[in-house]
């Protein structure tokens, strides 16, 4: 590999240092585990060459990078798991890929399943499941079903721009209202207001909860941390609308990021009690396969002078690792500063009363496989 200078500076680089794209969270296109060809990255100098001003490229000395949505009809929509450290046990995710590229998204690699990118590929290239609605009628008609809180977008975020247009989280939506099937739904986006038609009805009927996840206040972190969701300003906004409706509405502080968002953790959740939030979690930072590689990227583009410090530390509560998945671990982490980190929680909590009410139990005794739920078309099997 050719070594080249970097025009301002000293250092030789193999190749050019990760630059952020505008509106991106990802600076690289990092190839998936699946992958079978290898790709080696070689800088010959026009990356340089276009930074630096010469050129019609972005911010960032790329070309805008387009997001493209490819249609999906899925075969089964309702997902099924038994990890104990997950307070649900079947999901539903209407999109595979989500536009808000928050750069530490543990779902990234799934898209190695597809032979695309974690990276770039994952925030650019959504997959919508076009049929999900009509597959949810189908599967909670069956004689077999067993009724369950099901949970709303947590692989990617089911309200995220796309589906301004598309729709499809609405109409999953509608469902579970008609059936009266109880859900929960986690989500970065005001989108969420648009159904709060449907949603306050069911909160009324204990049918429904939300949470919204706030990382921090600072706008400047968050806009390159998760570039296309809505700002924290704005989910601040959507906590009091929600509470206002009387959904019960909590915060999800996910992921602490140290020397990053975790400096900010009791501002935000002085701010989401203040809007209306009664309770609260948090996750530590998870750096899952292609995810650390992608995070690390980040952190030299957006933080260069701390990235070691922020790595050093997250290794401190993974063991030394980048991360470790046993169930016991994952979520909070272990060691000295993962329990400082719990006890600053837990102190913020208790002095700002949240937590105090349980909203964790939904009502399952409304829904019936009725007959209008049984009468709706059902999709030809070939």
């Amino acid at each position: 590999m050719t070594d080249s200078r970097h025009p301002d500076s000293d250092a030789w680089y193999p190749v050019a240092p990760p630059t952020a794209r505008k509106g991106r969270g990802a600076v690289t296109n990092l190839q998936g585990r699946y992958e079978v060809d290898q790709r080696e990255a070689f800088d010959d100098g026009w990356q340089q060459r276009v930074a630096g001003g010469e050129g019609d490229g972005d911010e960032a000395g790329d070309a805008r990078l387009r997001t493209e949505v490819f249609e999906e009809r899925a075969k089964s929509i309702l997902t099924r798991n038994q990890s104990p450290d997950i307070p649900f046990n079947v999901s539903l995710n209407p999109y595979r890929g989500c536009e808000h590229g928050c750069i530490y998204c543990f779902a990234r690699p799934t898209h190695s399943y597809l032979g695309l990118s974690p990276g770039l590929d994952f925030e650019s290239r959504i997959y919508a499941k076009v049929n999900a609605a009509e597959l949810l009628v189908r599967e909670i008609a069956k004689p077999s079903y067993e009724a369950e809180p099901i949970a709303l977008g947590v692989n990617t975020d089911a309200w995220q721009p796309v589906e301004r247009d598309l729709r499809i989280t609405r109409r999953v939506v509608e469902v579970l209202a008609e059936a009266q099937h109880p859900f929960a739904a986690i989500t970065k986006s005001s989108l969420i207001e648009r159904d709060l038609d449907l949603l306050a009805p069911m909160a009324a009927r204990q049918q429904f909860m939300a949470a919204i996840t706030i990382t921090t206040l600072d706008a400047d972190i968050a806009r390159s941390l998760e570039p296309r969701a809505a700002t924290p300003a704005r989910r601040l906004r959507t906590i009091r609308t929600l509470a206002e409706a009387g959904v019960p509405v909590g915060v999800s502080i996910a992921p602490v990021i140290p020397f990053v968002t975790e400096p900010d953790m009791e501002r935000v959740l002085e701010a989401c009690a203040e809007a209306g939030a009664t309770s609260a979690s948090y996750i530590v930072l998870r750096l899952p396969w292609e995810v650390a590689p992608l995070f690390q990227d980040w952190l030299a583009a957006h933080f260069p002078q701390r990235a070691e410090r922020v790595m050093s530390r997250v290794r401190d509560m993974r063991g030394g690792k980048d991360y470790e998945s046993a169930f016991s671990q994952r979520m909070k982490g272990t060691g000295l500063w993962a329990d400082l980190l719990k006890q600053r929680f837990h102190n913020a909590v208790r002095r700002l009363g949240l937590n105090e009410r349980r909203h964790g139990i939904l009502d399952m005794s409304a829904f019936v496989q009725s007959k209008t739920v049984r009468e709706k078309p059902q999709l030809d099997l070939f």
